[in-house]
């Protein structure tokens, strides 16, 4: 079976740092934290009361929404509905009018998120327990159905072709972004929107609060709240949003003349099965080693062939051992490891769609040629000093070929993609 080449043709980002390609490229250029301080968090008596919520949603929204539509949007179906839309447009694409019947057969989305739409849940549930069920209007079942967050681009869009959500926790936009690729390599589909969304919901950090897996230190001084890699961590810095990319066969892009931004060599998901050190909250290190080797393997590159990690480094006691991982899947020593940074020091944790939010920053550095640096490490982790020169602390300008991301989630699953410069 002859396979076909899969590249991304159009980028689309709601960020806590920033909105839009350019802005996005420009924060990742500068290491501008998208943290801040929430003061609803305080009322509610959180530890944690900084976070990552892209600015002006509402202001934003009504840009791309009409008000008939609008009103039955939740947080997440917003972001993933905005960051669909400029991933569409920003591969040329045309966005069909409501009366236009066509549908676009060959184009289809896999927008996955971790727990969707749980601020429409924390109004359900009081009326519900009041006896008012009656009164909670039509939209509430398109709000909590764990697709709404791609359902709603089936018709914003048209799209004809499969139309439908993953959720892996933290691994979940990485892993859409695969099973596009996956399809419209095997012929299947000519273009997939792919990636992650999700809300700011307390009722989705809450959980995250009392396991306290979140940074409660730096409340006075967001911006260096989330700090991957560093001595000082503390645990990880939720955030919100939406990163999508418009994957599309080689052949269809050409054809249309479409800009390039990179391409999809291969990509792997696996678990760890929950032995060896993996649990429902931590990865089994072979899994993770396992998951990495797959995916150079199905790229048809060595070890040796990759240039820059994005890691999934999220601020935990798990980053030592990632580090660790990658060395030892890429069998490297901590002097030639591939330089390393995290995305998540800019724009905190924003779970289901931080796969997809860190892909588009990965598509971007590969097709600019930069790697944005990691902040608020400057005190490395003791176990990560030995990889000091490997961590790219300031934003480098360096034009590279092969970019590797991974993707680690609760429920010990992982998934890990390999981007390529497009040179035509």
């Amino acid at each position: 079976m002859n396979h076909r080449r899969v590249v991304v043709t159009g980028l689309g980002i709601i960020a806590p740092n920033a909105h839009g390609i350019q802005d996005f490229e420009k924060a990742l250029r500068e290491g501008k934290s998208g943290i801040r301080f929430l003061p609803h968090l305080e009322k509610l008596k959180f530890g944690c009361r900084v976070g990552g919520i892209p600015d002006n949603l509402d202001q934003i929204s009504e840009e791309y929404f009409p008000a008939d539509i609008l009103h039955v949007l939740n947080e997440s179906m917003r972001y993933a509905g905005i960051a669909a839309i400029d991933a569409w447009t920003d591969a040329g694409m045309q966005i069909p009018l409501p009366d236009d019947d066509r549908v676009n057969w060959d184009s289809g989305a896999i927008v996955g998120t971790g727990i969707g739409g749980a601020d429409t849940l924390g109004i359900i549930i009081p009326k519900v327990n009041e006896g008012r069920a009656r009164r909670l209007g039509s939209a509430v079942v398109e709000q909590t159905m764990s697709s709404s967050v791609s359902a709603r681009l089936s018709g914003l869009l048209a799209l004809g072709n499969q139309v439908t959500t993953n959720s892996s926790a933290c691994s979940t936009g990485t892993e859409a972004v695969i099973m596009g690729y996956e399809r419209i390599r095997e012929g299947k589909a000519d273009k997939m929107l792919c990636g992650g969304a999700e809300g700011s919901s307390p009722y989705i950090w809450a959980g995250f609060d009392a396991m306290r897996v979140l940074n409660t230190g730096k409340n006075e001084v967001p911006e260096q709240a989330s700090r991957p890699m560093s001595a000082t961590a503390g645990g990880f810095i939720p955030g919100a949003g939406a990163g999508i990319l418009l994957l599309e066969s080689l052949d269809s892009a050409q054809q249309r003349g479409a800009r390039i931004y990179g391409e999809i060599l291969g990509g792997a998901v696996n678990s760890g099965g929950q032995r060896n050190g993996g649990s429902m909250s931590a990865p089994n290190g072979e899994g993770v080693q396992r998951c990495i080797r797959a995916a150079l393997h199905h790229a048809g590159i060595g070890p040796g062939d990759v240039d820059v990690i994005n890691g999934h480094l999220t601020a935990t006691m798990a980053d030592p051992l990632e580090l660790a991982n990658w060395a030892a899947a890429l069998e490297r020593t901590p002097v030639d490891l591939p330089y390393i940074h995290s995305t998540k020091s800019l724009v905190g944790h924003c779970l289901g769609a931080a796969g997809g939010i860190e892909c588009v920053a990965s598509l971007l550095e590969v097709h600019k040629g930069f790697i944005h640096g990691s902040i608020n490490c400057e005190d490395l982790h003791e176990k990560i000093l030995p990889y000091e020169k490997r961590v790219v602390h300031d934003t480098i300008e360096k034009d590279f070929n092969i970019l590797i991301k991974a993707s680690f989630g609760f429920g010990d699953v992982n998934s890990c993609v390999v981007f390529q410069k497009y040179e035509g």
